[in-house]
């Protein structure tokens, strides 16, 4: 894909906004017959995900490093248009991560969407895999293996998204090529962020390796929601970051749930998206690049190193080189 067919980072105008839910985006949609995996889909935001889906006629495959509370969790939606199976997988174990993939690949039937929503956040220091710091091995490398291993199923057809959870967190770091498991001076927060810029490289890349195969990939960051994600944060960091105030009230900024599922809906369904991949999208629409002289540029826009394409292919080749697998090789 030359630089002339990349679709532009700049917003479209969806008619959607920070408030919009799941039913806004679907309406007038329906997803029946396909077949959607969407990871972390029984917590938080990936619930809401997966119950939007599966209201808009989609079947929806949630893998789940605890099946049997993933199945507890989700037998609450109750009846939906789609149906819901749950597979096993742990993403921070990258053979778990590619026997899921394999699993998928030799099913019966193409991926039509595919949602990378699980995550970890601002954890202490753990080391898995090769000694690979946990928050890049599992946000980033864990998804890279998992959606490589599966690429048959979603290149298939034709016409099948991919959606990649990142965040504003990605302004916190670039790519740290010369460290990127902290070999020293572990930052919890340095962390989160280069594995949230990880997300949204992969894909930039993976739409431009994708596209001719008529997949189109696109990054989202869902909005400040309060979620299990936070589990590891103590009350009195969220307080002195803003998020909560003493009693508990959560920012007015924070988006619910449901709310927080709708960009990654859009970006896996909306007709706007038709012929685009390949950025960033928030609050239900294309972001434009950060302007860093707002008031709100560290709320708002993508960094233009998280969505650079250059960046993006040095990424996919560091990634490549560290897990032994490529679709694309």
């Amino acid at each position: 894909m030359t630089a002339q067919q990349r679709t532009p980072q700049q917003a479209l105008g969806s008619g959607f906004g920070m408030r919009s839910t799941p039913s806004e985006i679907t309406a007038g949609l329906d997803l029946s017959g396909k077949l959607a995996v969407v990871t972390g889909g029984y917590s938080g935001l990936g619930l809401e995900t997966t119950k939007g889906l599966a209201e808009a006629g989609a079947d929806v495959i949630v893998p789940a490093r605890r099946p049997d509370h993933a199945r507890l969790v989700l037998a609450r939606l109750g009846e939906t248009a789609g149906t819901v199976t749950i597979d096993e997988m742990d993403l921070s174990d990258l053979s778990s991560a590619s026997r899921f993939g394999q699993r998928i690949a030799d099913g019966n039937r193409s991926v039509d969407i595919l949602i990378n929503n699980a995550a970890i956040m601002a954890c202490p220091e753990m080391r898995v895999g090769d000694g690979w710091e946990a928050q890049f091995a599992t946000n980033h490398l864990g998804h890279y293996v998992m959606t490589n291993t599966m690429w048959p199923a979603l290149a298939a057809d034709g016409g099948a998204r991919v959606v990649a959870l990142s965040s504003t967190g990605h302004k916190l770091s670039d790519i740290r090529y010369d460290d990127m498991h902290f070999t020293s001076d572990y930052d919890k927060w340095i962390a989160y962020g280069q594995a949230k810029t990880a997300n949204s490289l992969f894909a930039v890349h993976l739409d431009a390796l994708g596209v001719e195969h008529g997949v189109r990939v696109f990054a989202v960051h869902p909005g400040g929601i309060m979620t299990e994600l936070q589990r590891h944060l103590p009350r009195e960091e969220m307080i002195a970051m803003g998020w909560i105030d003493e009693a508990g009230n959560i920012n007015e900024l924070f988006k619910t749930p449901e709310q927080g599922a709708s960009t990654s809906i859009f970006a896996a369904a909306s007709p706007q998206l038709d012929e685009k991949g390949g950025v960033y999208c928030e609050d239900a629409d294309i972001a434009n690049l950060e302007n860093s002289d707002s008031a709100m540029g560290r709320f708002l826009g993508v960094k233009p190193y998280a969505v650079d394409a250059a960046n993006a292919a040095k990424l996919w080749d560091v990634s490549a080189a560290a897990t032994g697998v490529n679709a694309f090789a």
